[in-house]
C-alpha cells in the first residue's frame, strides 16, 4: 500500500484552521457554536470528538481518511463501546449536522434525518444498561448486519442468524461473532462468558456446529434450522437470564 500523503495535502482547509475541530466549526455555519468540540493531541488534523448531552452516549468520533478526502463518524454507547451510528461522507458540513444532532440528544432516526449519510447499525439505546434489552439490541444489530451484508454468502449467513434468533433458547443469550461464526454468551460485553457450541455458515451453502470459532466437528447440515436445533440440544441446562458483563 502506498504511503499516505501528509494530511495537510488532502485537507488544506483543515490545516489552515489549525485542527479538525476548528474546521468543523467553520463548516457548521454557527450550529456548533456552543457545542464542545475537541481535536486529538496526536493527530489534530485527522481526529475530533463532539460530546453529547446524554450520559448514555460517548462523544461522537470523527476521523479523516488517510488516502482520500473523506470523513467517517462513529457514535457509541459507553457501557459496551458498540456503535449506534456510523457513516462516511466527503461533506464536512454534513458531519457538523450529525454532530449537532448527536450532541443535542436527538433520536437515532432524527440524526439520520438531519444527516442522510448516517447509517443506523440497528442497535437501540439502553440508558439503564438492562442486560435483557442490551441482548435484544445486539440481536437487532446482528440481524440488520446480516441482511445488509454484500458478501457472496450473504443469503446463507442471513438464514443462520434468522434461524438462531427464532429459537427462544438462543435468543435469550447474548450473540456475538468472530470470523463470521456465531457464538453465545450468558453475559453482555465488555466481558463475555461463552456458552454452548458455535454456528457457522459455509460458502458452499451448508451449516456447521462446532466447539470453536472455525471448527465444525459436531456436524454439518443442509439447512440452518437443523444446525440450530443441534446447537440448542448442546446448551447446558439451567441457564439463567443474561447478566451484565464486567
Amino acid at each position: 500500500m502506498p504511503t499516505p500523503p501528509d494530511p495537510s495535502v488532502l485537507y488544506p482547509d483543515v490545516a489552515a484552521c489549525g485542527n479538525l475541530a476548528a474546521a468543523l466549526r467553520a463548516e457548521a455555519d454557527g450550529c456548533l457554536a456552543a457545542v464542545p468540540v475537541t481535536s486529538s493531541d496526536f493527530a489534530p488534523l485527522c481526529h475530533a470528538a463532539v460530546a453529547s448531552t446524554l450520559p448514555h452516549r460517548k462523544p461522537l468520533a470523527i476521523s479523516a481518511w488517510s488516502h482520500e478526502r473523506r470523513w467517517s463518524i462513529r457514535g457509541e454507547e459507553p457501557f459496551q463501546g458498540m456503535p449506534l451510528i456510523e457513516g462516511r461522507t466527503d461533506d464536512l458540513a454534513e458531519v457538523a449536522r450529525a454532530a449537532r444532532a448527536w450532541h443535542d440528544g436527538a433520536t437515532l432516526d432524527d440524526i439520520r434525518q438531519a444527516a442522510p449519510f448516517v447509517h443506523l447499525t440497528g442497535r437501540f439505546e439502553v440508558p439503564d444498561n438492562d442486560p435483557a434489552r442490551l441482548t435484544e439490541s445486539e440481536w437487532q444489530g446482528m440481524r440488520q448486519e446480516a441482511a445488509e451484508l454484500e458478501a457472496a454468502w450473504r443469503e446463507t449467513y442471513h438464514s443462520l442468524i434468522e434461524a438462531a434468533h427464532a429459537e427462544p433458547a438462543l435468543r435469550a443469550l447474548y450473540p456475538f461473532t468472530s470470523h463470521w461464526v456465531l457464538r453465545f454468551s450468558t453475559t453482555t460485553r465488555p466481558a463475555l462468558t461463552i456458552v454452548g457450541p458455535s454456528l457457522s455458515a459455509g460458502s458452499d451453502g451448508t451449516y456447521g456446529v462446532g466447539r470453536g470459532f472455525i471448527s465444525q466437528e459436531f456436524a454439518q447440515f443442509a439447512t440452518a434450522r437443523e444446525a440450530v436445533a443441534v446447537a440448542v440440544r448442546r446448551l447446558p441446562s439451567g441457564l439463567g437470564p443474561t447478566t451484565l458483563g464486567g
